[in-house]
C-alpha cells in the first residue's frame, strides 16, 4: 500500500454536505493520500481500520475462486468503509482506489472512543450498515432472478440525473468493463446491449459518458 502522510484537507472541512461528526471523527485520525490503482483492502484479510474518503473514488469489489471480478459499490469523498471488520473480523471485500484519493484512518480504539463521546455517531454507523446490507441482499436477487438486460439498465436507471432536456445523464464514467463488473456479466455482453440501445436511440455515448435519451425499453 504506497502512502504519504499530509495534511487534512481543507475542501473536506469546509464542504456543509460532510456531516459535522464525521468531519470531527476525521479529525482524529492519520490522513493519508493514494494513488490511482492503489489497494487500499484485501478481501479476507483482518483488519481494525475504519477509512474515511476525504478526496476522490475508490472501488469496492470481489473475485471468485476464478479470478472473475464483481463490483459491490463505489464510494466516493464524504463516505467511510472498512466499518464491517471493526469488530476484529476478516474483510468481507477488497477496496481500490478509482483515482488519487485522501483518506483519514481511524483506528477500531479511536472510533469506539468516538462513540463513547458521541453516542449518536453509532446510530450512523448502523445505519450505514442496514444499508450496505439491503444493498447486497439486492444485489444477490438481482443476479439470480433479474437478466443481464435488466441489470444493467437498472444500474444505469439508479446512477442517472435527471437533466433539463428531459434526457438523464449517468453521472459516472464507466468502461463496458466496469459495467460488466457491477452486473456479473462479460464485456462482450455489455458492448452488445449498449451498440443496441444506442442504434434503437434510446442512449448516447461520447467519451464514457452515457445518457438516456428517453425511457428504456422493459426487455430487450
Amino acid at each position: 500500500m504506497t502512502s504519504e502522510s499530509i495534511a487534512p484537507s481543507h475542501a473536506f472541512y469546509t464542504d456543509t454536505t460532510h456531516s459535522s461528526s464525521l468531519r470531527a471523527l476525521a479529525a482524529m485520525g492519520e490522513v493519508r493520500r493514494y494513488r490511482k490503482g492503489t489497494i487500499l483492502i484485501h478481501e479476507a484479510d483482518r483488519g481494525e481500520t475504519l477509512f474515511i474518503v476525504m478526496e476522490g473514488r475508490v472501488k469496492v469489489y470481489s473475485n471468485d475462486s476464478n479470478g472473475r471480478e464483481i463490483t459491490l459499490g463505489v464510494i466516493v469523498a464524504g463516505d467511510y468503509f472498512g466499518e464491517m471488520a471493526l469488530d476484529g473480523g476478516v474483510r468481507s471485500a477488497s477496496v481500490i482506489t478509482l483515482e488519487p484519493v485522501v483518506c483519514a484512518l481511524i483506528s477500531r480504539a479511536a472510533l469506539l472512543a468516538y462513540i463513547g463521546r458521541e453516542p449518536s455517531f453509532a446510530l450512523d454507523l448502523l445505519g450505514k450498515v442496514i444499508r450496505r446490507a439491503r444493498s447486497a441482499t439486492n444485489a444477490v436477487r438481482n443476479l439470480a432472478f433479474t437478466d443481464v438486460y435488466g441489470r444493467i439498465t437498472q444500474l444505469l436507471v439508479e446512477l442517472a440525473d435527471p437533466q433539463p432536456d428531459g434526457s438523464s445523464l449517468v453521472r459516472e464514467r464507466m468502461t463496458q468493463q466496469e459495467i460488466a463488473s457491477r452486473v456479473g456479466c462479460s464485456r462482450e455482453m455489455v458492448s452488445r446491449i449498449m451498440k443496441d440501445l444506442e442504434a434503437g436511440g434510446y442512449i448516447s455515448q461520447r467519451e464514457r459518458q452515457i445518457s438516456l435519451l428517453t425511457k428504456l425499453p422493459a426487455r430487450w
